[in-house]
This record gives structure tokens, C-alpha cells and sequence, in this order.
């Protein structure tokens, strides 16, 4: 490509950006005033990122200019000395000074920093990546398994509310408290609330011997039906059923829609429905057998359902009383996003953070609505829920959107909480693989990593610790290809 068709087509993005700055005024009003800038820079990354910017980036980078490729967080800035540069390389004069305020690469990084720090309560700057855990339910009556863990490198304390009553969460609250008074160090608790959960009920299933089991053996070509748990239609002992507590899944479910079991492990498809089930049939087994309470993934399908459910609505006052940030499960659109904003509002807490969890396509697809939607408030982070998002969008799909979720954070100055299966094997056996060493070195990517528990938990913080601090040597962020993005289209497209 030539400089004179180089110039042409980047200048014509930079016009669009300029162009769209009434509607991106307009679109980033409400949004609170720490993080407008920070909006602003969003919208102007989708308009940059709905074309395909990689036939731009070899001339570009012979000629000593960006190539665009670390633009997420000054998006303006980045583009502008672009254009001026490749102009004055072919000898014209750059007259053109919009009136937009332009944040630089050094604000974009203070931006992200500071938006960090404010959620995870840290000093200014620091631009280390924290360590999350997930307390386990030993954790309310041994205050020495938090007082080990904060030691060796935990940062975070996460209570997950799926799991325990307000009487061992309150227990673990007052345990980390006190730990902060003796030693003066200060322990962010992060609190999980629940969410809507999508799991198989209470299977009975009478097998050739007359014994009842509890789930339901499977294999390629089986016709089983997933029906509603409140179904007043008899069970047969011959029947093959699965039932299901919550009725949106039968009720908005379509023919041909696929239904997943246990994170993947069963794969089937709808080929018949009825008012109170849904005939499948099983295209693929990874196990031998559906169980009991197992969780149920539905890709495709929008499920009508409330993103709170009453028992997180039960549990909300705990959680402002005694967290410092909140997990939201099942966020899917800026309208759940502003529903828990109206809660939050009820209970007066202004200052708790919220992390917006993405762990479904509608989730990614509407991203950039959430986070515009989340800016209204002071306190906001995202995690990467990468056990529920791959099995949503497949598992082939997984680190291209984890990466597309760190871009769009990226140009949102929101700091990213990297989640799921770290350093697992290790916290469970004692043995990391190396698959997992390379998991954990690119999660230094994000502003957060989020460990399970384990009984070789710490063994798993004080690596990961270690593994961060030689990465954070290195690099913050990596290159990449530019293809052009579709969550950045369809964003635009809902919002011009």
C-alpha cells in the first residue's frame, strides 16, 4: 500500500472518529465523571476496531509509525499522530486540530491505574497484578487459613456466596478484619453473589435391576427429555427424564438449539418441544452419565430470566454491609446492569464495587453496553469467567475472546480479573502442569487473577506470585492482529 492511500483510508477513520464526537458526548453523559474520559475512548476503539486494520500495519511499521496495535487506551491520540506523521512524510502541511480532549499513552495507563487502585483499595499506581482466592468453607472457623494465605501473597478474598450461610460469610468477614487491625495490611473482600443457577434437578432413574439412581447413564443417539422440575406430568420409571427448577430453560428454548450437561461433558440437541419438556438427542458423550445438580449451558438460547434472583436480592444487604466488591453473576445487557444499580441505591452503597462477570455470548456480545452502562458508577471491574464462557461459545473460540474482553477493558481504563482453573491441578494435587505455567504467565495480562481453593492453595499463590512478578518485568500488554471486530460492530449499530 502507498503512503497517499495510507494516509487516505486512516484519515477517514480519524474524520469518523471526529464526526461521532456529538454522539459520543451524548452517549457518555451519564456516565460518572472519573470515568468519562475513559467512555469516550470506548466508543472511539469500536469505531476504529469495525474495520479491518491489518493491511495498514507492514507500510506502517517500514515507515517507523504505529501500527495501531497498542491503541486500546488513547485510541484519539494513537490515530492523530499517525495521520500527521504519514502527511508530513509525503511533504504536505497538517493544519487540522479538532477540539477533542486527548488522552495520551502516559494518561491512558495513569487512567487504568488509577481506576484499579479505586477498585481494589490499593495504594495509587501500583501497577503489580493482585492475587485473588476463594476462601474455603474452613476458612469461618480457622482464621489461620486467611492469615496464611494474605502472608504469602493473597491480595483479595473472595466469598463465594453459592455456597455457606451469613453466619460462616460474616465469620470469614470478621477473621480478615481482624487481620487487617494486627497487622495493618488491608484485604479487599470480594463477594460472589449467586446468580440464577442453570443446573439439572434431583434425577430418578430406575435402572434394568430396579435400583434407583440419581442420574441418568447416556450415549450418542439417546432421545432423553429435559423437563420442568413443576411439571405435573406422572414420571414413569421407564422414562428418561431430567428435570430442570427453573422453567425458562424448557419455555425459551427453540427446535434445534443446543443443550449442554455438566460444562460440556454431554452435548445434545432440541429436536422436540412441548409445554412442560423438551425431547433431545445426544450428539456427543465425554461421560457416561447426566447426574444430579449438575449445571445445564444453553449457547444461543436467550434465556428469560432475571440476571438477580430472590435469593441475591436476600443476600444484597450482607453484601453492602460487608463487602468492598461484589461479583455480579449472569450480568447480559446495560438493563440488568442498571437493575443492580437501583438495588445498590436501596441499600445506599454508593462506594462498593461491582465486577461485571462474563460467562455467556449475550454477555460478550453486549460488552461495551455493560461497561458504558457500569461507568455510571465510580467502582467497576470485569471478570473473565472462562469456565462458563468457553462452554457458551466453545471451547476453540476461548482465547480470542478472553482477548477481545482485555481490549475492550483496555480501552475502558477497566481493570480485568482473570478467572477460572489457574493453577488448578496445582491447588488440588500439589503438581502444576505446564500447560497451566503458561496459562498463569499470560494472565498477567489482566489487572487481577482469581485462584480457586484447594489443599495446596498457598503452594498456588506463592507460585503464581512469583510467576507475575517475572512477567510484569517484561511486558503489561502483547501486539496483535487488527482484523476488524464484530462485538465492536453490533455495538455501534445499537448505538448510532
Amino acid at each position: 500500500m502507498d503512503t497517499f492511500e495510507l494516509e487516505t483510508e486512516l484519515s477517514e477513520i480519524l474524520a469518523d472518529i471526529i464526526n461521532s464526537e456529538e454522539l459520543i458526548n451524548e452517549l457518555t453523559a451519564a456516565v460518572h465523571p472519573d470515568y468519562r474520559l475513559s467512555a469516550k475512548n470506548l466508543i472511539r476503539y469500536l469505531i476504529l476496531r469495525s474495520t479491518d486494520l491489518r493491511k495498514y500495519q507492514g507500510t506502517l511499521s517500514d515507515l517507523g509509525l504505529s501500527s495501531l496495535r497498542t491503541a486500546e487506551g488513547y485510541v484519539f491520540s494513537n490515530l492523530f499522530n499517525v495521520v500527521r506523521n504519514l502527511s508530513l512524510i509525503r511533504g504536505n502541511p497538517f493544519t487540522l486540530e479538532p477540539a477533542v480532549e486527548i488522552i495520551g499513552y502516559t494518561r491512558s495507563i495513569n487512567l487504568l491505574r488509577a481506576h484499579t487502585s479505586t477498585l481494589f483499595q490499593t495504594s495509587d499506581g501500583d501497577p503489580r497484578t493482585r492475587i485473588m482466592v476463594t476462601l474455603p468453607a474452613e476458612a469461618a472457623d480457622d482464621p489461620s487459613i486467611i492469615h496464611e494465605l494474605a502472608r504469602h501473597g493473597m491480595d483479595i478474598a473472595r466469598i463465594n456466596l453459592s455456597h455457606g450461610t451469613q453466619d460462616d460469610w460474616g465469620a470469614m468477614v470478621e477473621h480478615i478484619r481482624d487481620f487487617e487491625r494486627h497487622t495493618e495490611m488491608k484485604i479487599p473482600i470480594y463477594m460472589d453473589l449467586s446468580g440464577p443457577k442453570l443446573r439439572t434437578s434431583t434425577i430418578v432413574y430406575h435402572d434394568d435391576f430396579g435400583k434407583v439412581k440419581n442420574s441418568l447413564p447416556v450415549q450418542i443417539g439417546d432421545r432423553i427429555f429435559l423437563r420442568k422440575a413443576s411439571s405435573s406430568i406422572q414420571l414413569l420409571k421407564t422414562e428418561r427424564v431430567i428435570p430442570v427448577d427453573l422453567d425458562s430453560v424448557v419455555d425459551d428454548a427453540h427446535i434445534d438449539d443446543l443443550v449442554l450437561f455438566d460444562d460440556g461433558m454431554v452435548k445434545a440437541r432440541i429436536i422436540d418441544r412441548q409445554a412442560d419438556q423438551l425431547e433431545l438427542e445426544v450428539l456427543e458423550c465425554y461421560k457416561p452419565k447426566i447426574g444430579s445438580h449438575k449445571g445445564i449451558n444453553l449457547p444461543g438460547t436467550r434465556l428469560n430470566m432475571p440476571s438477580l434472583t430472590d435469593k441475591d436480592i436476600t443476600d444484597l444487604p450482607f453484601v453492602c454491609r460487608h463487602a468492598d466488591l461484589m461479583g455480579y453473576s449472569f450480568v447480559r445487557n446495560a438493563a440488568d446492569v442498571r437493575f443492580l444499580h437501583d438495588q445498590l441505591e436501596r441499600h445506599n452503597a454508593d462506594r462498593l464495587g461491582v465486577v461485571y462477570k462474563i460467562e455467556n455470548q449475550e454477555a460478550f456480545d453486549n460488552l461495551p453496553d455493560i461497561l458504558i452502562a457500569g461507568m455510571e458508577r465510580s467502582r467497576v471491574g470485569v471478570m473473565v469467567a472462562r469456565g462458563d464462557l468457553a462452554v457458551e461459545i466453545g471451547f476453540e473460540r476461548i482465547s480470542e475472546v478472553q482477548n477481545e474482553i482485555l481490549w475492550l477493558c483496555e480501552a475502558a481504563h477497566i481493570p480485568v480479573i482473570w478467572a477460572t482453573q489457574v493453577l488448578d491441578n496445582l491447588a488440588k494435587t500439589g503438581i502444576p502442569t505446564r500447560a497451566e505455567i503458561s496459562d498463569a504467565a499470560l494472565s498477567a495480562q489482566a489487572e487481577c487473577v482469581m485462584l480457586n481453593k484447594g489443599p495446596n492453595i498457598t503452594a498456588a499463590v506463592q507460585l503464581l506470585r512469583n510467576i507475575l512478578a517475572r512477567m510484569e518485568g517484561h511486558a503489561t500488554k502483547r501486539k496483535s492482529e487488527l482484523r476488524a471486530l464484530n462485538v465492536a460492530r453490533m455495538s455501534l449499530e445499537r448505538l448510532r
